[in-house]
């Protein structure tokens, strides 16, 4: 079986013909939701500073080009039937683009973020202010460094905390405070994949059996053996899809927007009923970032 996937390119077509052995493969069910996101223009997106693997000053980067790959993703956004909500971007600060990392709303509740880098640290009080100017009355602050979107996935019914590199292990205990959500930790070991959100993404947080997609070698063997205890049917990627940021994904709980270098991904998303996306985010992965990066949701 073949399936062709629009992309920003020509059409892409996946070969899905493998044995099929997950009892949901191929499920004709998988339903969408409408979901609620929080986006940066990258107006005065460079990269002058390293502060992970992906970053060099010494490349040379175009803003026009990362202003029109976020472009297309927010208007990929819009045309699945998702609200955009856009926070303006402030000159001196060019990782704010990476929305994800400066929030983590679950019911409506607020823990902002608390950056490991001085170079972003002041990207957090921005966005703290965006949340009280536009309605939301608990808004937290954490004590602990706290990446937020960028080491926190939810799952529709408990929270994955990333820690190795960025966040604090103190800041899982705060969120479970702040959010009133049970809370797994998780040891990232592999610098290339310095957040959760480049190791893990969710496929579908409503169901009653969430279901992931996740690198394991980005993971120490404890929290590997911990994945596969909480996700027995995950979708499991390769190097290829962790190496082109192909993980740091996100999906409405049928459509996957996804880079378009990662092919083996999309065909094993595909394989379970889902229908990848695919986006180009060249320009943005020169700062180690991709579409979950530029995406902070907004639930509740």
């Amino acid at each position: 079986m073949t399936v062709s996937i629009s992309g920003p390119g020509e059409p892409i077509t996946l070969d899905i013909a493998a044995p099929l052995t997950a009892a949901q493969d191929l499920l004709p069910g998988r339903v969408p939701t409408t979901r609620r996101y929080l986006m940066c223009p990258p107006t005065y997106f460079t990269v002058e500073y390293a502060i992970n693997p992906w970053m060099d000053p010494t490349q040379p980067t175009s803003t026009t080009l990362a202003v029109e790959q976020w472009t297309a993703l927010k208007e990929t956004y819009e045309r699945l039937g998702h609200d955009v909500q856009v926070i303006e971007p402030v000159p001196g600060l060019p990782d704010m683009v990476f929305s994800a990392n400066s929030g983590t709303v679950i019911d409506g509740r607020v823990l902002g973020s608390r950056f490991r880098a001085s170079q972003r640290s002041a990207e957090a009080d921005h966005f703290r202010r965006w949340f009280l100017s536009s309605g939301y009355k608990s808004v937290v602050m954490p004590t602990a460094v706290n990446e937020a979107e960028g080491d926190f996935t939810w799952t529709g019914s408990l929270l994955l905390a990333g820690t190795g590199f960025r966040t604090d292990p103190g800041a899982h205990g705060e969120a479970q405070e702040v959010l009133g959500v049970p809370v797994v930790s998780l040891q990232l070991v592999d610098p290339r994949f310095y957040h959760l959100d480049v190791a893990l993404f969710m496929l579908d947080d409503q169901s009653p059996s969430p279901l992931v997609a996740y690198y394991p070698e980005a993971f120490s063997p404890g929290s590997q053996q911990v994945l596969r205890r909480l996700f027995p049917d995950a979708v499991i990627a390769n190097d290829d899809d962790a190496v082109c940021l192909g993980l740091n994904a996100v999906s409405d709980g049928r459509h996957v927007v996804m880079p378009v270098e990662a092919t083996h991904l999309a065909e094993q998303v595909a394989r379970r009923g889902f229908e990848p996306v695919f986006v180009d985010i060249s320009e943005l992965r020169k700062s180690g970032g991709g579409p979950k990066c530029c995406t902070m949701e907004l639930r509740g």
